[in-house]
C-alpha cells in the first residue's frame, strides 16, 4: 500500500501523527457533506426513501468491515456514551455483582458503569496496569483474565487502550466471560477502521464506535453493534423511526408497540442525518477499498525502523505482540523531561497527544517517512 496523503488536505508544515485525536477529513468526505447540506435547499426533493436508504447502506458496509453477518444488529448512534447507555439500560445488576473496567480507560466507557454500580450497590473493579515496563501488556492481560469470576456481570474495555495502544486479548477475555455468564462490551473507537475486528471471532455482546477517528467520518455520528443479549431490551429513547413499518409515513399515526427487527430499536432518533450519514458512508467506501488489514500493515511497515531509533534514544515502547501498529505510547526514560519534550514537539510542529503517562503516537495512511524523521528529530533532546 502506498501513502494516501493526496486524498487529504494536510499541510506539509505540520506533522500530523494524531489520528487517535481525530482523523483529518478526506476530500471526498467533505464533498459528501457539502452535498448533504445543499439537499436542505430544496426539501421537496427529499423522499421518504431518503430517510432509510443511506443508513441501510451504511449498516451493510460497516457489517462488512467488522464481519457481522446481520447488518440489522448495527445502529447509528451520536456518541459512544449513547451506545453504552443502551447497554447500561438493559443490565440486570444486583448487589454483589461487579463490573470490570481498566485503569485510565476513556471516560465514556467508565461513567455509565460508575452510575450503574452506584444505583445497584454493585462493585466497579478497575484493573490497573502492572508497575514497570517489562512485558507490561502481557501481564496486564493476565491480570484482567484473573479478575473475571462468578461475581462478574460485565467487562467493558477497548480492543486497544486509548492512551497507549496496549492490545487486549479479546478472544481469551470473551472465553472467560462466557464461562461465568458475563457480558463483554467493547469500545472500538480507537481500533475499528485501522485494526481488523471480527464480530464472529470475538463475539462481543456490544461493540460501540465513534466515527470521527479511525472510521474517518465526521464528529457526532458513530455505530453500535448489539448482539443477541439485547434482542428484547429497552432503548434509551422512544422515537418514531425505530418502530415497526415506520417506512410508511401515511401510517405513522397508527402507533406501533413493536420495533424494527434486530437491534434497530437502539438507533438514535433522526438517525437519517442527511449530512453526517453520507459523509461516514463515503469514508466507509474508501476504508473498504483500502482494506483494514492493509491499513494496519502500512502503519506497521512505516514505523518499524523509526521505533527502534526512538528506543535507542531511551524511550520505552511496548513490544509488538501486545500493542497495535496504528496507536502506541512512548514512555519517557529517566533522563527525559516531559516539559522539554512537549516544547520540542511544539517547536517542530508535530501533533501528537499526551494521554495518561504516555506520549501517544497514532499514524495512518496519510503519513510517510518525512513525518517520522521529524518525530525522531523532535524526540532527540
Amino acid at each position: 500500500m502506498k501513502c494516501q496523503r493526496a486524498k487529504f488536505m494536510l499541510s506539509r508544515k505540520v506533522t500530523y501523527l494524531n489520528c487517535a485525536y481525530m482523523s483529518p477529513m478526506m476530500k471526498k468526505v467533505e464533498k459528501a457533506g457539502m452535498k448533504g447540506m445543499k439537499m436542505k435547499r430544496k426539501p421537496y426533493q427529499v423522499s421518504a426513501d431518503d430517510f432509510f436508504h443511506d443508513t441501510e447502506t451504511l449498516r451493510s458496509m460497516y457489517a462488512d468491515i467488522i464481519n457481522c453477518p446481520e447488518p440489522n444488529r448495527i445502529v447509528v448512534i451520536p456518541s459512544v456514551s449513547y451506545g453504552m447507555a443502551n447497554v447500561a439500560n438493559n443490565l440486570d445488576l444486583k448487589k454483589g455483582d461487579k463490573i470490570i473496567v481498566l485503569g485510565e480507560q476513556f471516560p465514556s466507557n467508565v461513567y455509565p458503569w460508575m452510575a450503574a454500580c452506584k444505583a445497584a450497590d454493585a462493585t466497579l473493579e478497575i484493573i490497573e496496569p502492572p508497575i514497570g515496563n517489562d512485558n507490561r501488556g502481557e501481564a496486564w492481560n493476565n491480570v484482567i483474565l484473573d479478575a473475571i469470576d462468578e461475581h462478574t456481570k460485565l467487562v467493558a474495555l477497548g480492543h486497544v487502550h486509548w492512551a497507549d495502544g496496549t492490545l487486549f486479548d479479546l478472544k481469551a477475555i470473551r472465553q472467560k466471560t462466557k464461562a461465568f455468564g458475563a457480558l463483554m462490551v467493547i469500545d472500538g473507537t480507537q481500533s475499528v477502521g485501522a485494526l481488523p475486528f471480527d464480530i464472529q471471532e470475538f463475539e462481543p455482546d456490544a461493540l460501540i464506535c465513534a466515527g470521527y477517528k479511525w472510521l474517518m467520518g465526521p464528529y457526532s455520528v458513530g455505530l453500535a453493534y448489539y448482539g443477541p443479549a439485547f434482542n428484547d431490551g429497552k432503548p434509551v429513547e422512544d422515537n418514531w423511526i425505530n418502530r415497526y413499518e415506520s417506512e410508511n409515513f401515511a401510517n405513522l399515526v397508527n402507533y406501533q408497540e413493536n420495533y424494527q427487527p434486530g437491534a434497530l430499536r437502539y438507533e438514535v432518533g433522526e438517525h437519517s442525518n442527511f449530512i453526517l450519514v453520507p459523509m461516514l458512508l463515503e469514508a466507509f467506501k474508501q476504508i473498504r477499498k483500502w482494506g483494514v488489514e492493509n491499513i494496519q500493515e502500512y502503519c506497521k511497515t512505516l514505523s518499524a525502523s523509526y521505533l527502534e531509533q526512538i528506543r535507542a534514544l531511551g524511550y520505552q515502547i511496548e513490544e509488538e505482540g501486545f500493542r497495535s501498529s496504528h496507536l502506541y505510547g512512548i514512555r519517557l526514560g529517566e533522563n527525559h523531561s516531559l516539559e522539554r519534550l512537549q516544547k520540542s514537539l511544539k517547536a517542530n510542529r508535530i501533533s501528537v497527544s499526551v494521554r495518561g503517562s504516555a506520549i501517544r503516537i497514532s499514524p495512518n495512511v496519510y503519513n510517510d517517512d518525512i513525518d517520522f524523521k521529524r518525530l525522531v528529530r523532535a524526540l532527540d533532546i
